[in-house]
């Protein structure tokens, strides 16, 4: 998938796809569900499917709502991979048993995410590691695929050293971790007050793997402390937001921007919404869109980019980038500064002969 990225911007990277509105859950603080409505019909969530596969998309996350209220959602995956293309699953984990578990296995699946909010249920949120952490030992002892536990830190969180709780019970069971900022109706920071700041830098210390340290790092640090990040948004070029409706948006807080059909998206909107500059940007805290963006940061400057990311900060002052040592290596054999050296002619060489053996085109 990022090598894809990496050496061409032309199409999707991510997709999030959204199967299902209606939740099982009511969290005081989501305005991503409703009770009512019924899933898309199989057919017209494979053609979407289709769509996606059609724009070169490499990866489709599905969301809701709860997307588990699919009666189909294993054949939906399977779709997913018919298609070349990664799945990927965010949900509240209520509904996992172990033979949904062994059917996802089967389906392909290859990342689901679990967004626990606190430690016991409140009126805010029932996503509550007590009731959670059953199926959190099911997940440990059959998935065959990789799982992140997602909590969250904002103001409507009463507790905020139970992400801390919950990142840590994640680790136990061999699970990735990360931890999210709320946000507003329109995706924007709802600033952290210092015990939320407290936690967030304990839980940003914990151990994690290179590409997440490397998004707190990049936006989530200066989001902690209240300030903008500096950086351009490839919403509906680079990552899309496809509605229960067909239609394409920037993500789930900006929903009705573009608004496009699915079916009527080329790759003009593509080359269009690449540089569109969206105002929201400044103090977004979507970690999805993101993530992309660090992508064609590192894509268009890869220097710059790996400095922003890895940054070592001494008496205040940032200096030299510390980089994990894979990403050095990496470093001294793709990037050479002498276009002309041997290394350089080195690069190519290995840089075709990835491409191959990953089969991008």
């Amino acid at each position: 998938m990022i090598a894809k990225a990496l050496k061409s911007r032309y199409h999707p990277i991510v997709a999030h796809l959204i199967p299902v509105r209606r939740c099982n859950l009511s969290c005081a603080y989501c305005n991503e569900y409703d009770d009512r409505s019924k899933p898309v019909p199989m057919a017209v969530v494979q053609h979407r499917v289709e769509l996606l596969a059609a724009l070169g998309t490499s990866a489709v996350t599905l969301s809701g709502g709860e997307p588990l209220l699919h009666p189909q959602l294993d054949e939906i995956v399977r779709c997913i991979r018919r298609h070349g293309m990664l799945a990927e699953l965010i949900t509240n984990g209520y509904l996992l048993t172990p033979k949904l578990i062994r059917k996802l296995n089967r389906a392909g699946l290859d990342h689901l995410q679990i967004s626990i909010d606190n430690v016991l249920p409140d009126e805010v949120s029932k996503k509550s590691l007590k009731v959670l952490d059953r199926k959190l030992r099911w997940l440990a002892e059959y998935a065959e695929f990789d799982v992140n536990i997602n909590s969250v830190l904002g103001s409507a969180i009463r507790n905020p050293e139970d992400a801390l709780t919950i990142a840590r019970r994640a680790r136990e069971l061999g699970f990735d971790s990360t931890v999210g900022l709320i946000h507003d109706g329109s995706g924007q920071l709802r600033k952290l007050d210092p015990p939320q700041a407290a936690v967030f830098s304990a839980i940003s210390n914990l151990p994690k793997p290179f590409h997440t340290s490397a998004l707190y790092t990049r936006f989530y640090e200066n989001l902690a402390q209240g300030r903008p990040n500096d950086w351009h948004c490839r919403a509906g070029s680079r990552y899309l937001y496809i509605c229960e409706d067909g239609l394409v948006h920037y993500c789930s807080q900006q929903r009705g921007h573009p608004g496009i059909s699915l079916e009527e998206y080329t790759r003009e909107n593509l080359e269009h919404e690449y540089h569109t500059v969206k105002p929201c940007a400044l103090y977004c805290s979507i970690p999805c869109v993101q993530r992309v963006a660090m992508v064609d940061e590192f894509r268009e400057r890869p220097r710059e980019a790996l400095a922003r990311f890895f940054p070592v900060h001494v008496h205040g002052h940032q200096t030299s980038s510390d980089l994990p040592t894979a990403i050095r290596v990496l470093t001294w054999l793709f990037l050479p500064r002498n276009q002309d050296s041997w290394r350089s002619r080195l690069t190519s060489t290995f840089r075709r002969a990835a491409l191959l053996c990953l089969r991008v085109r």
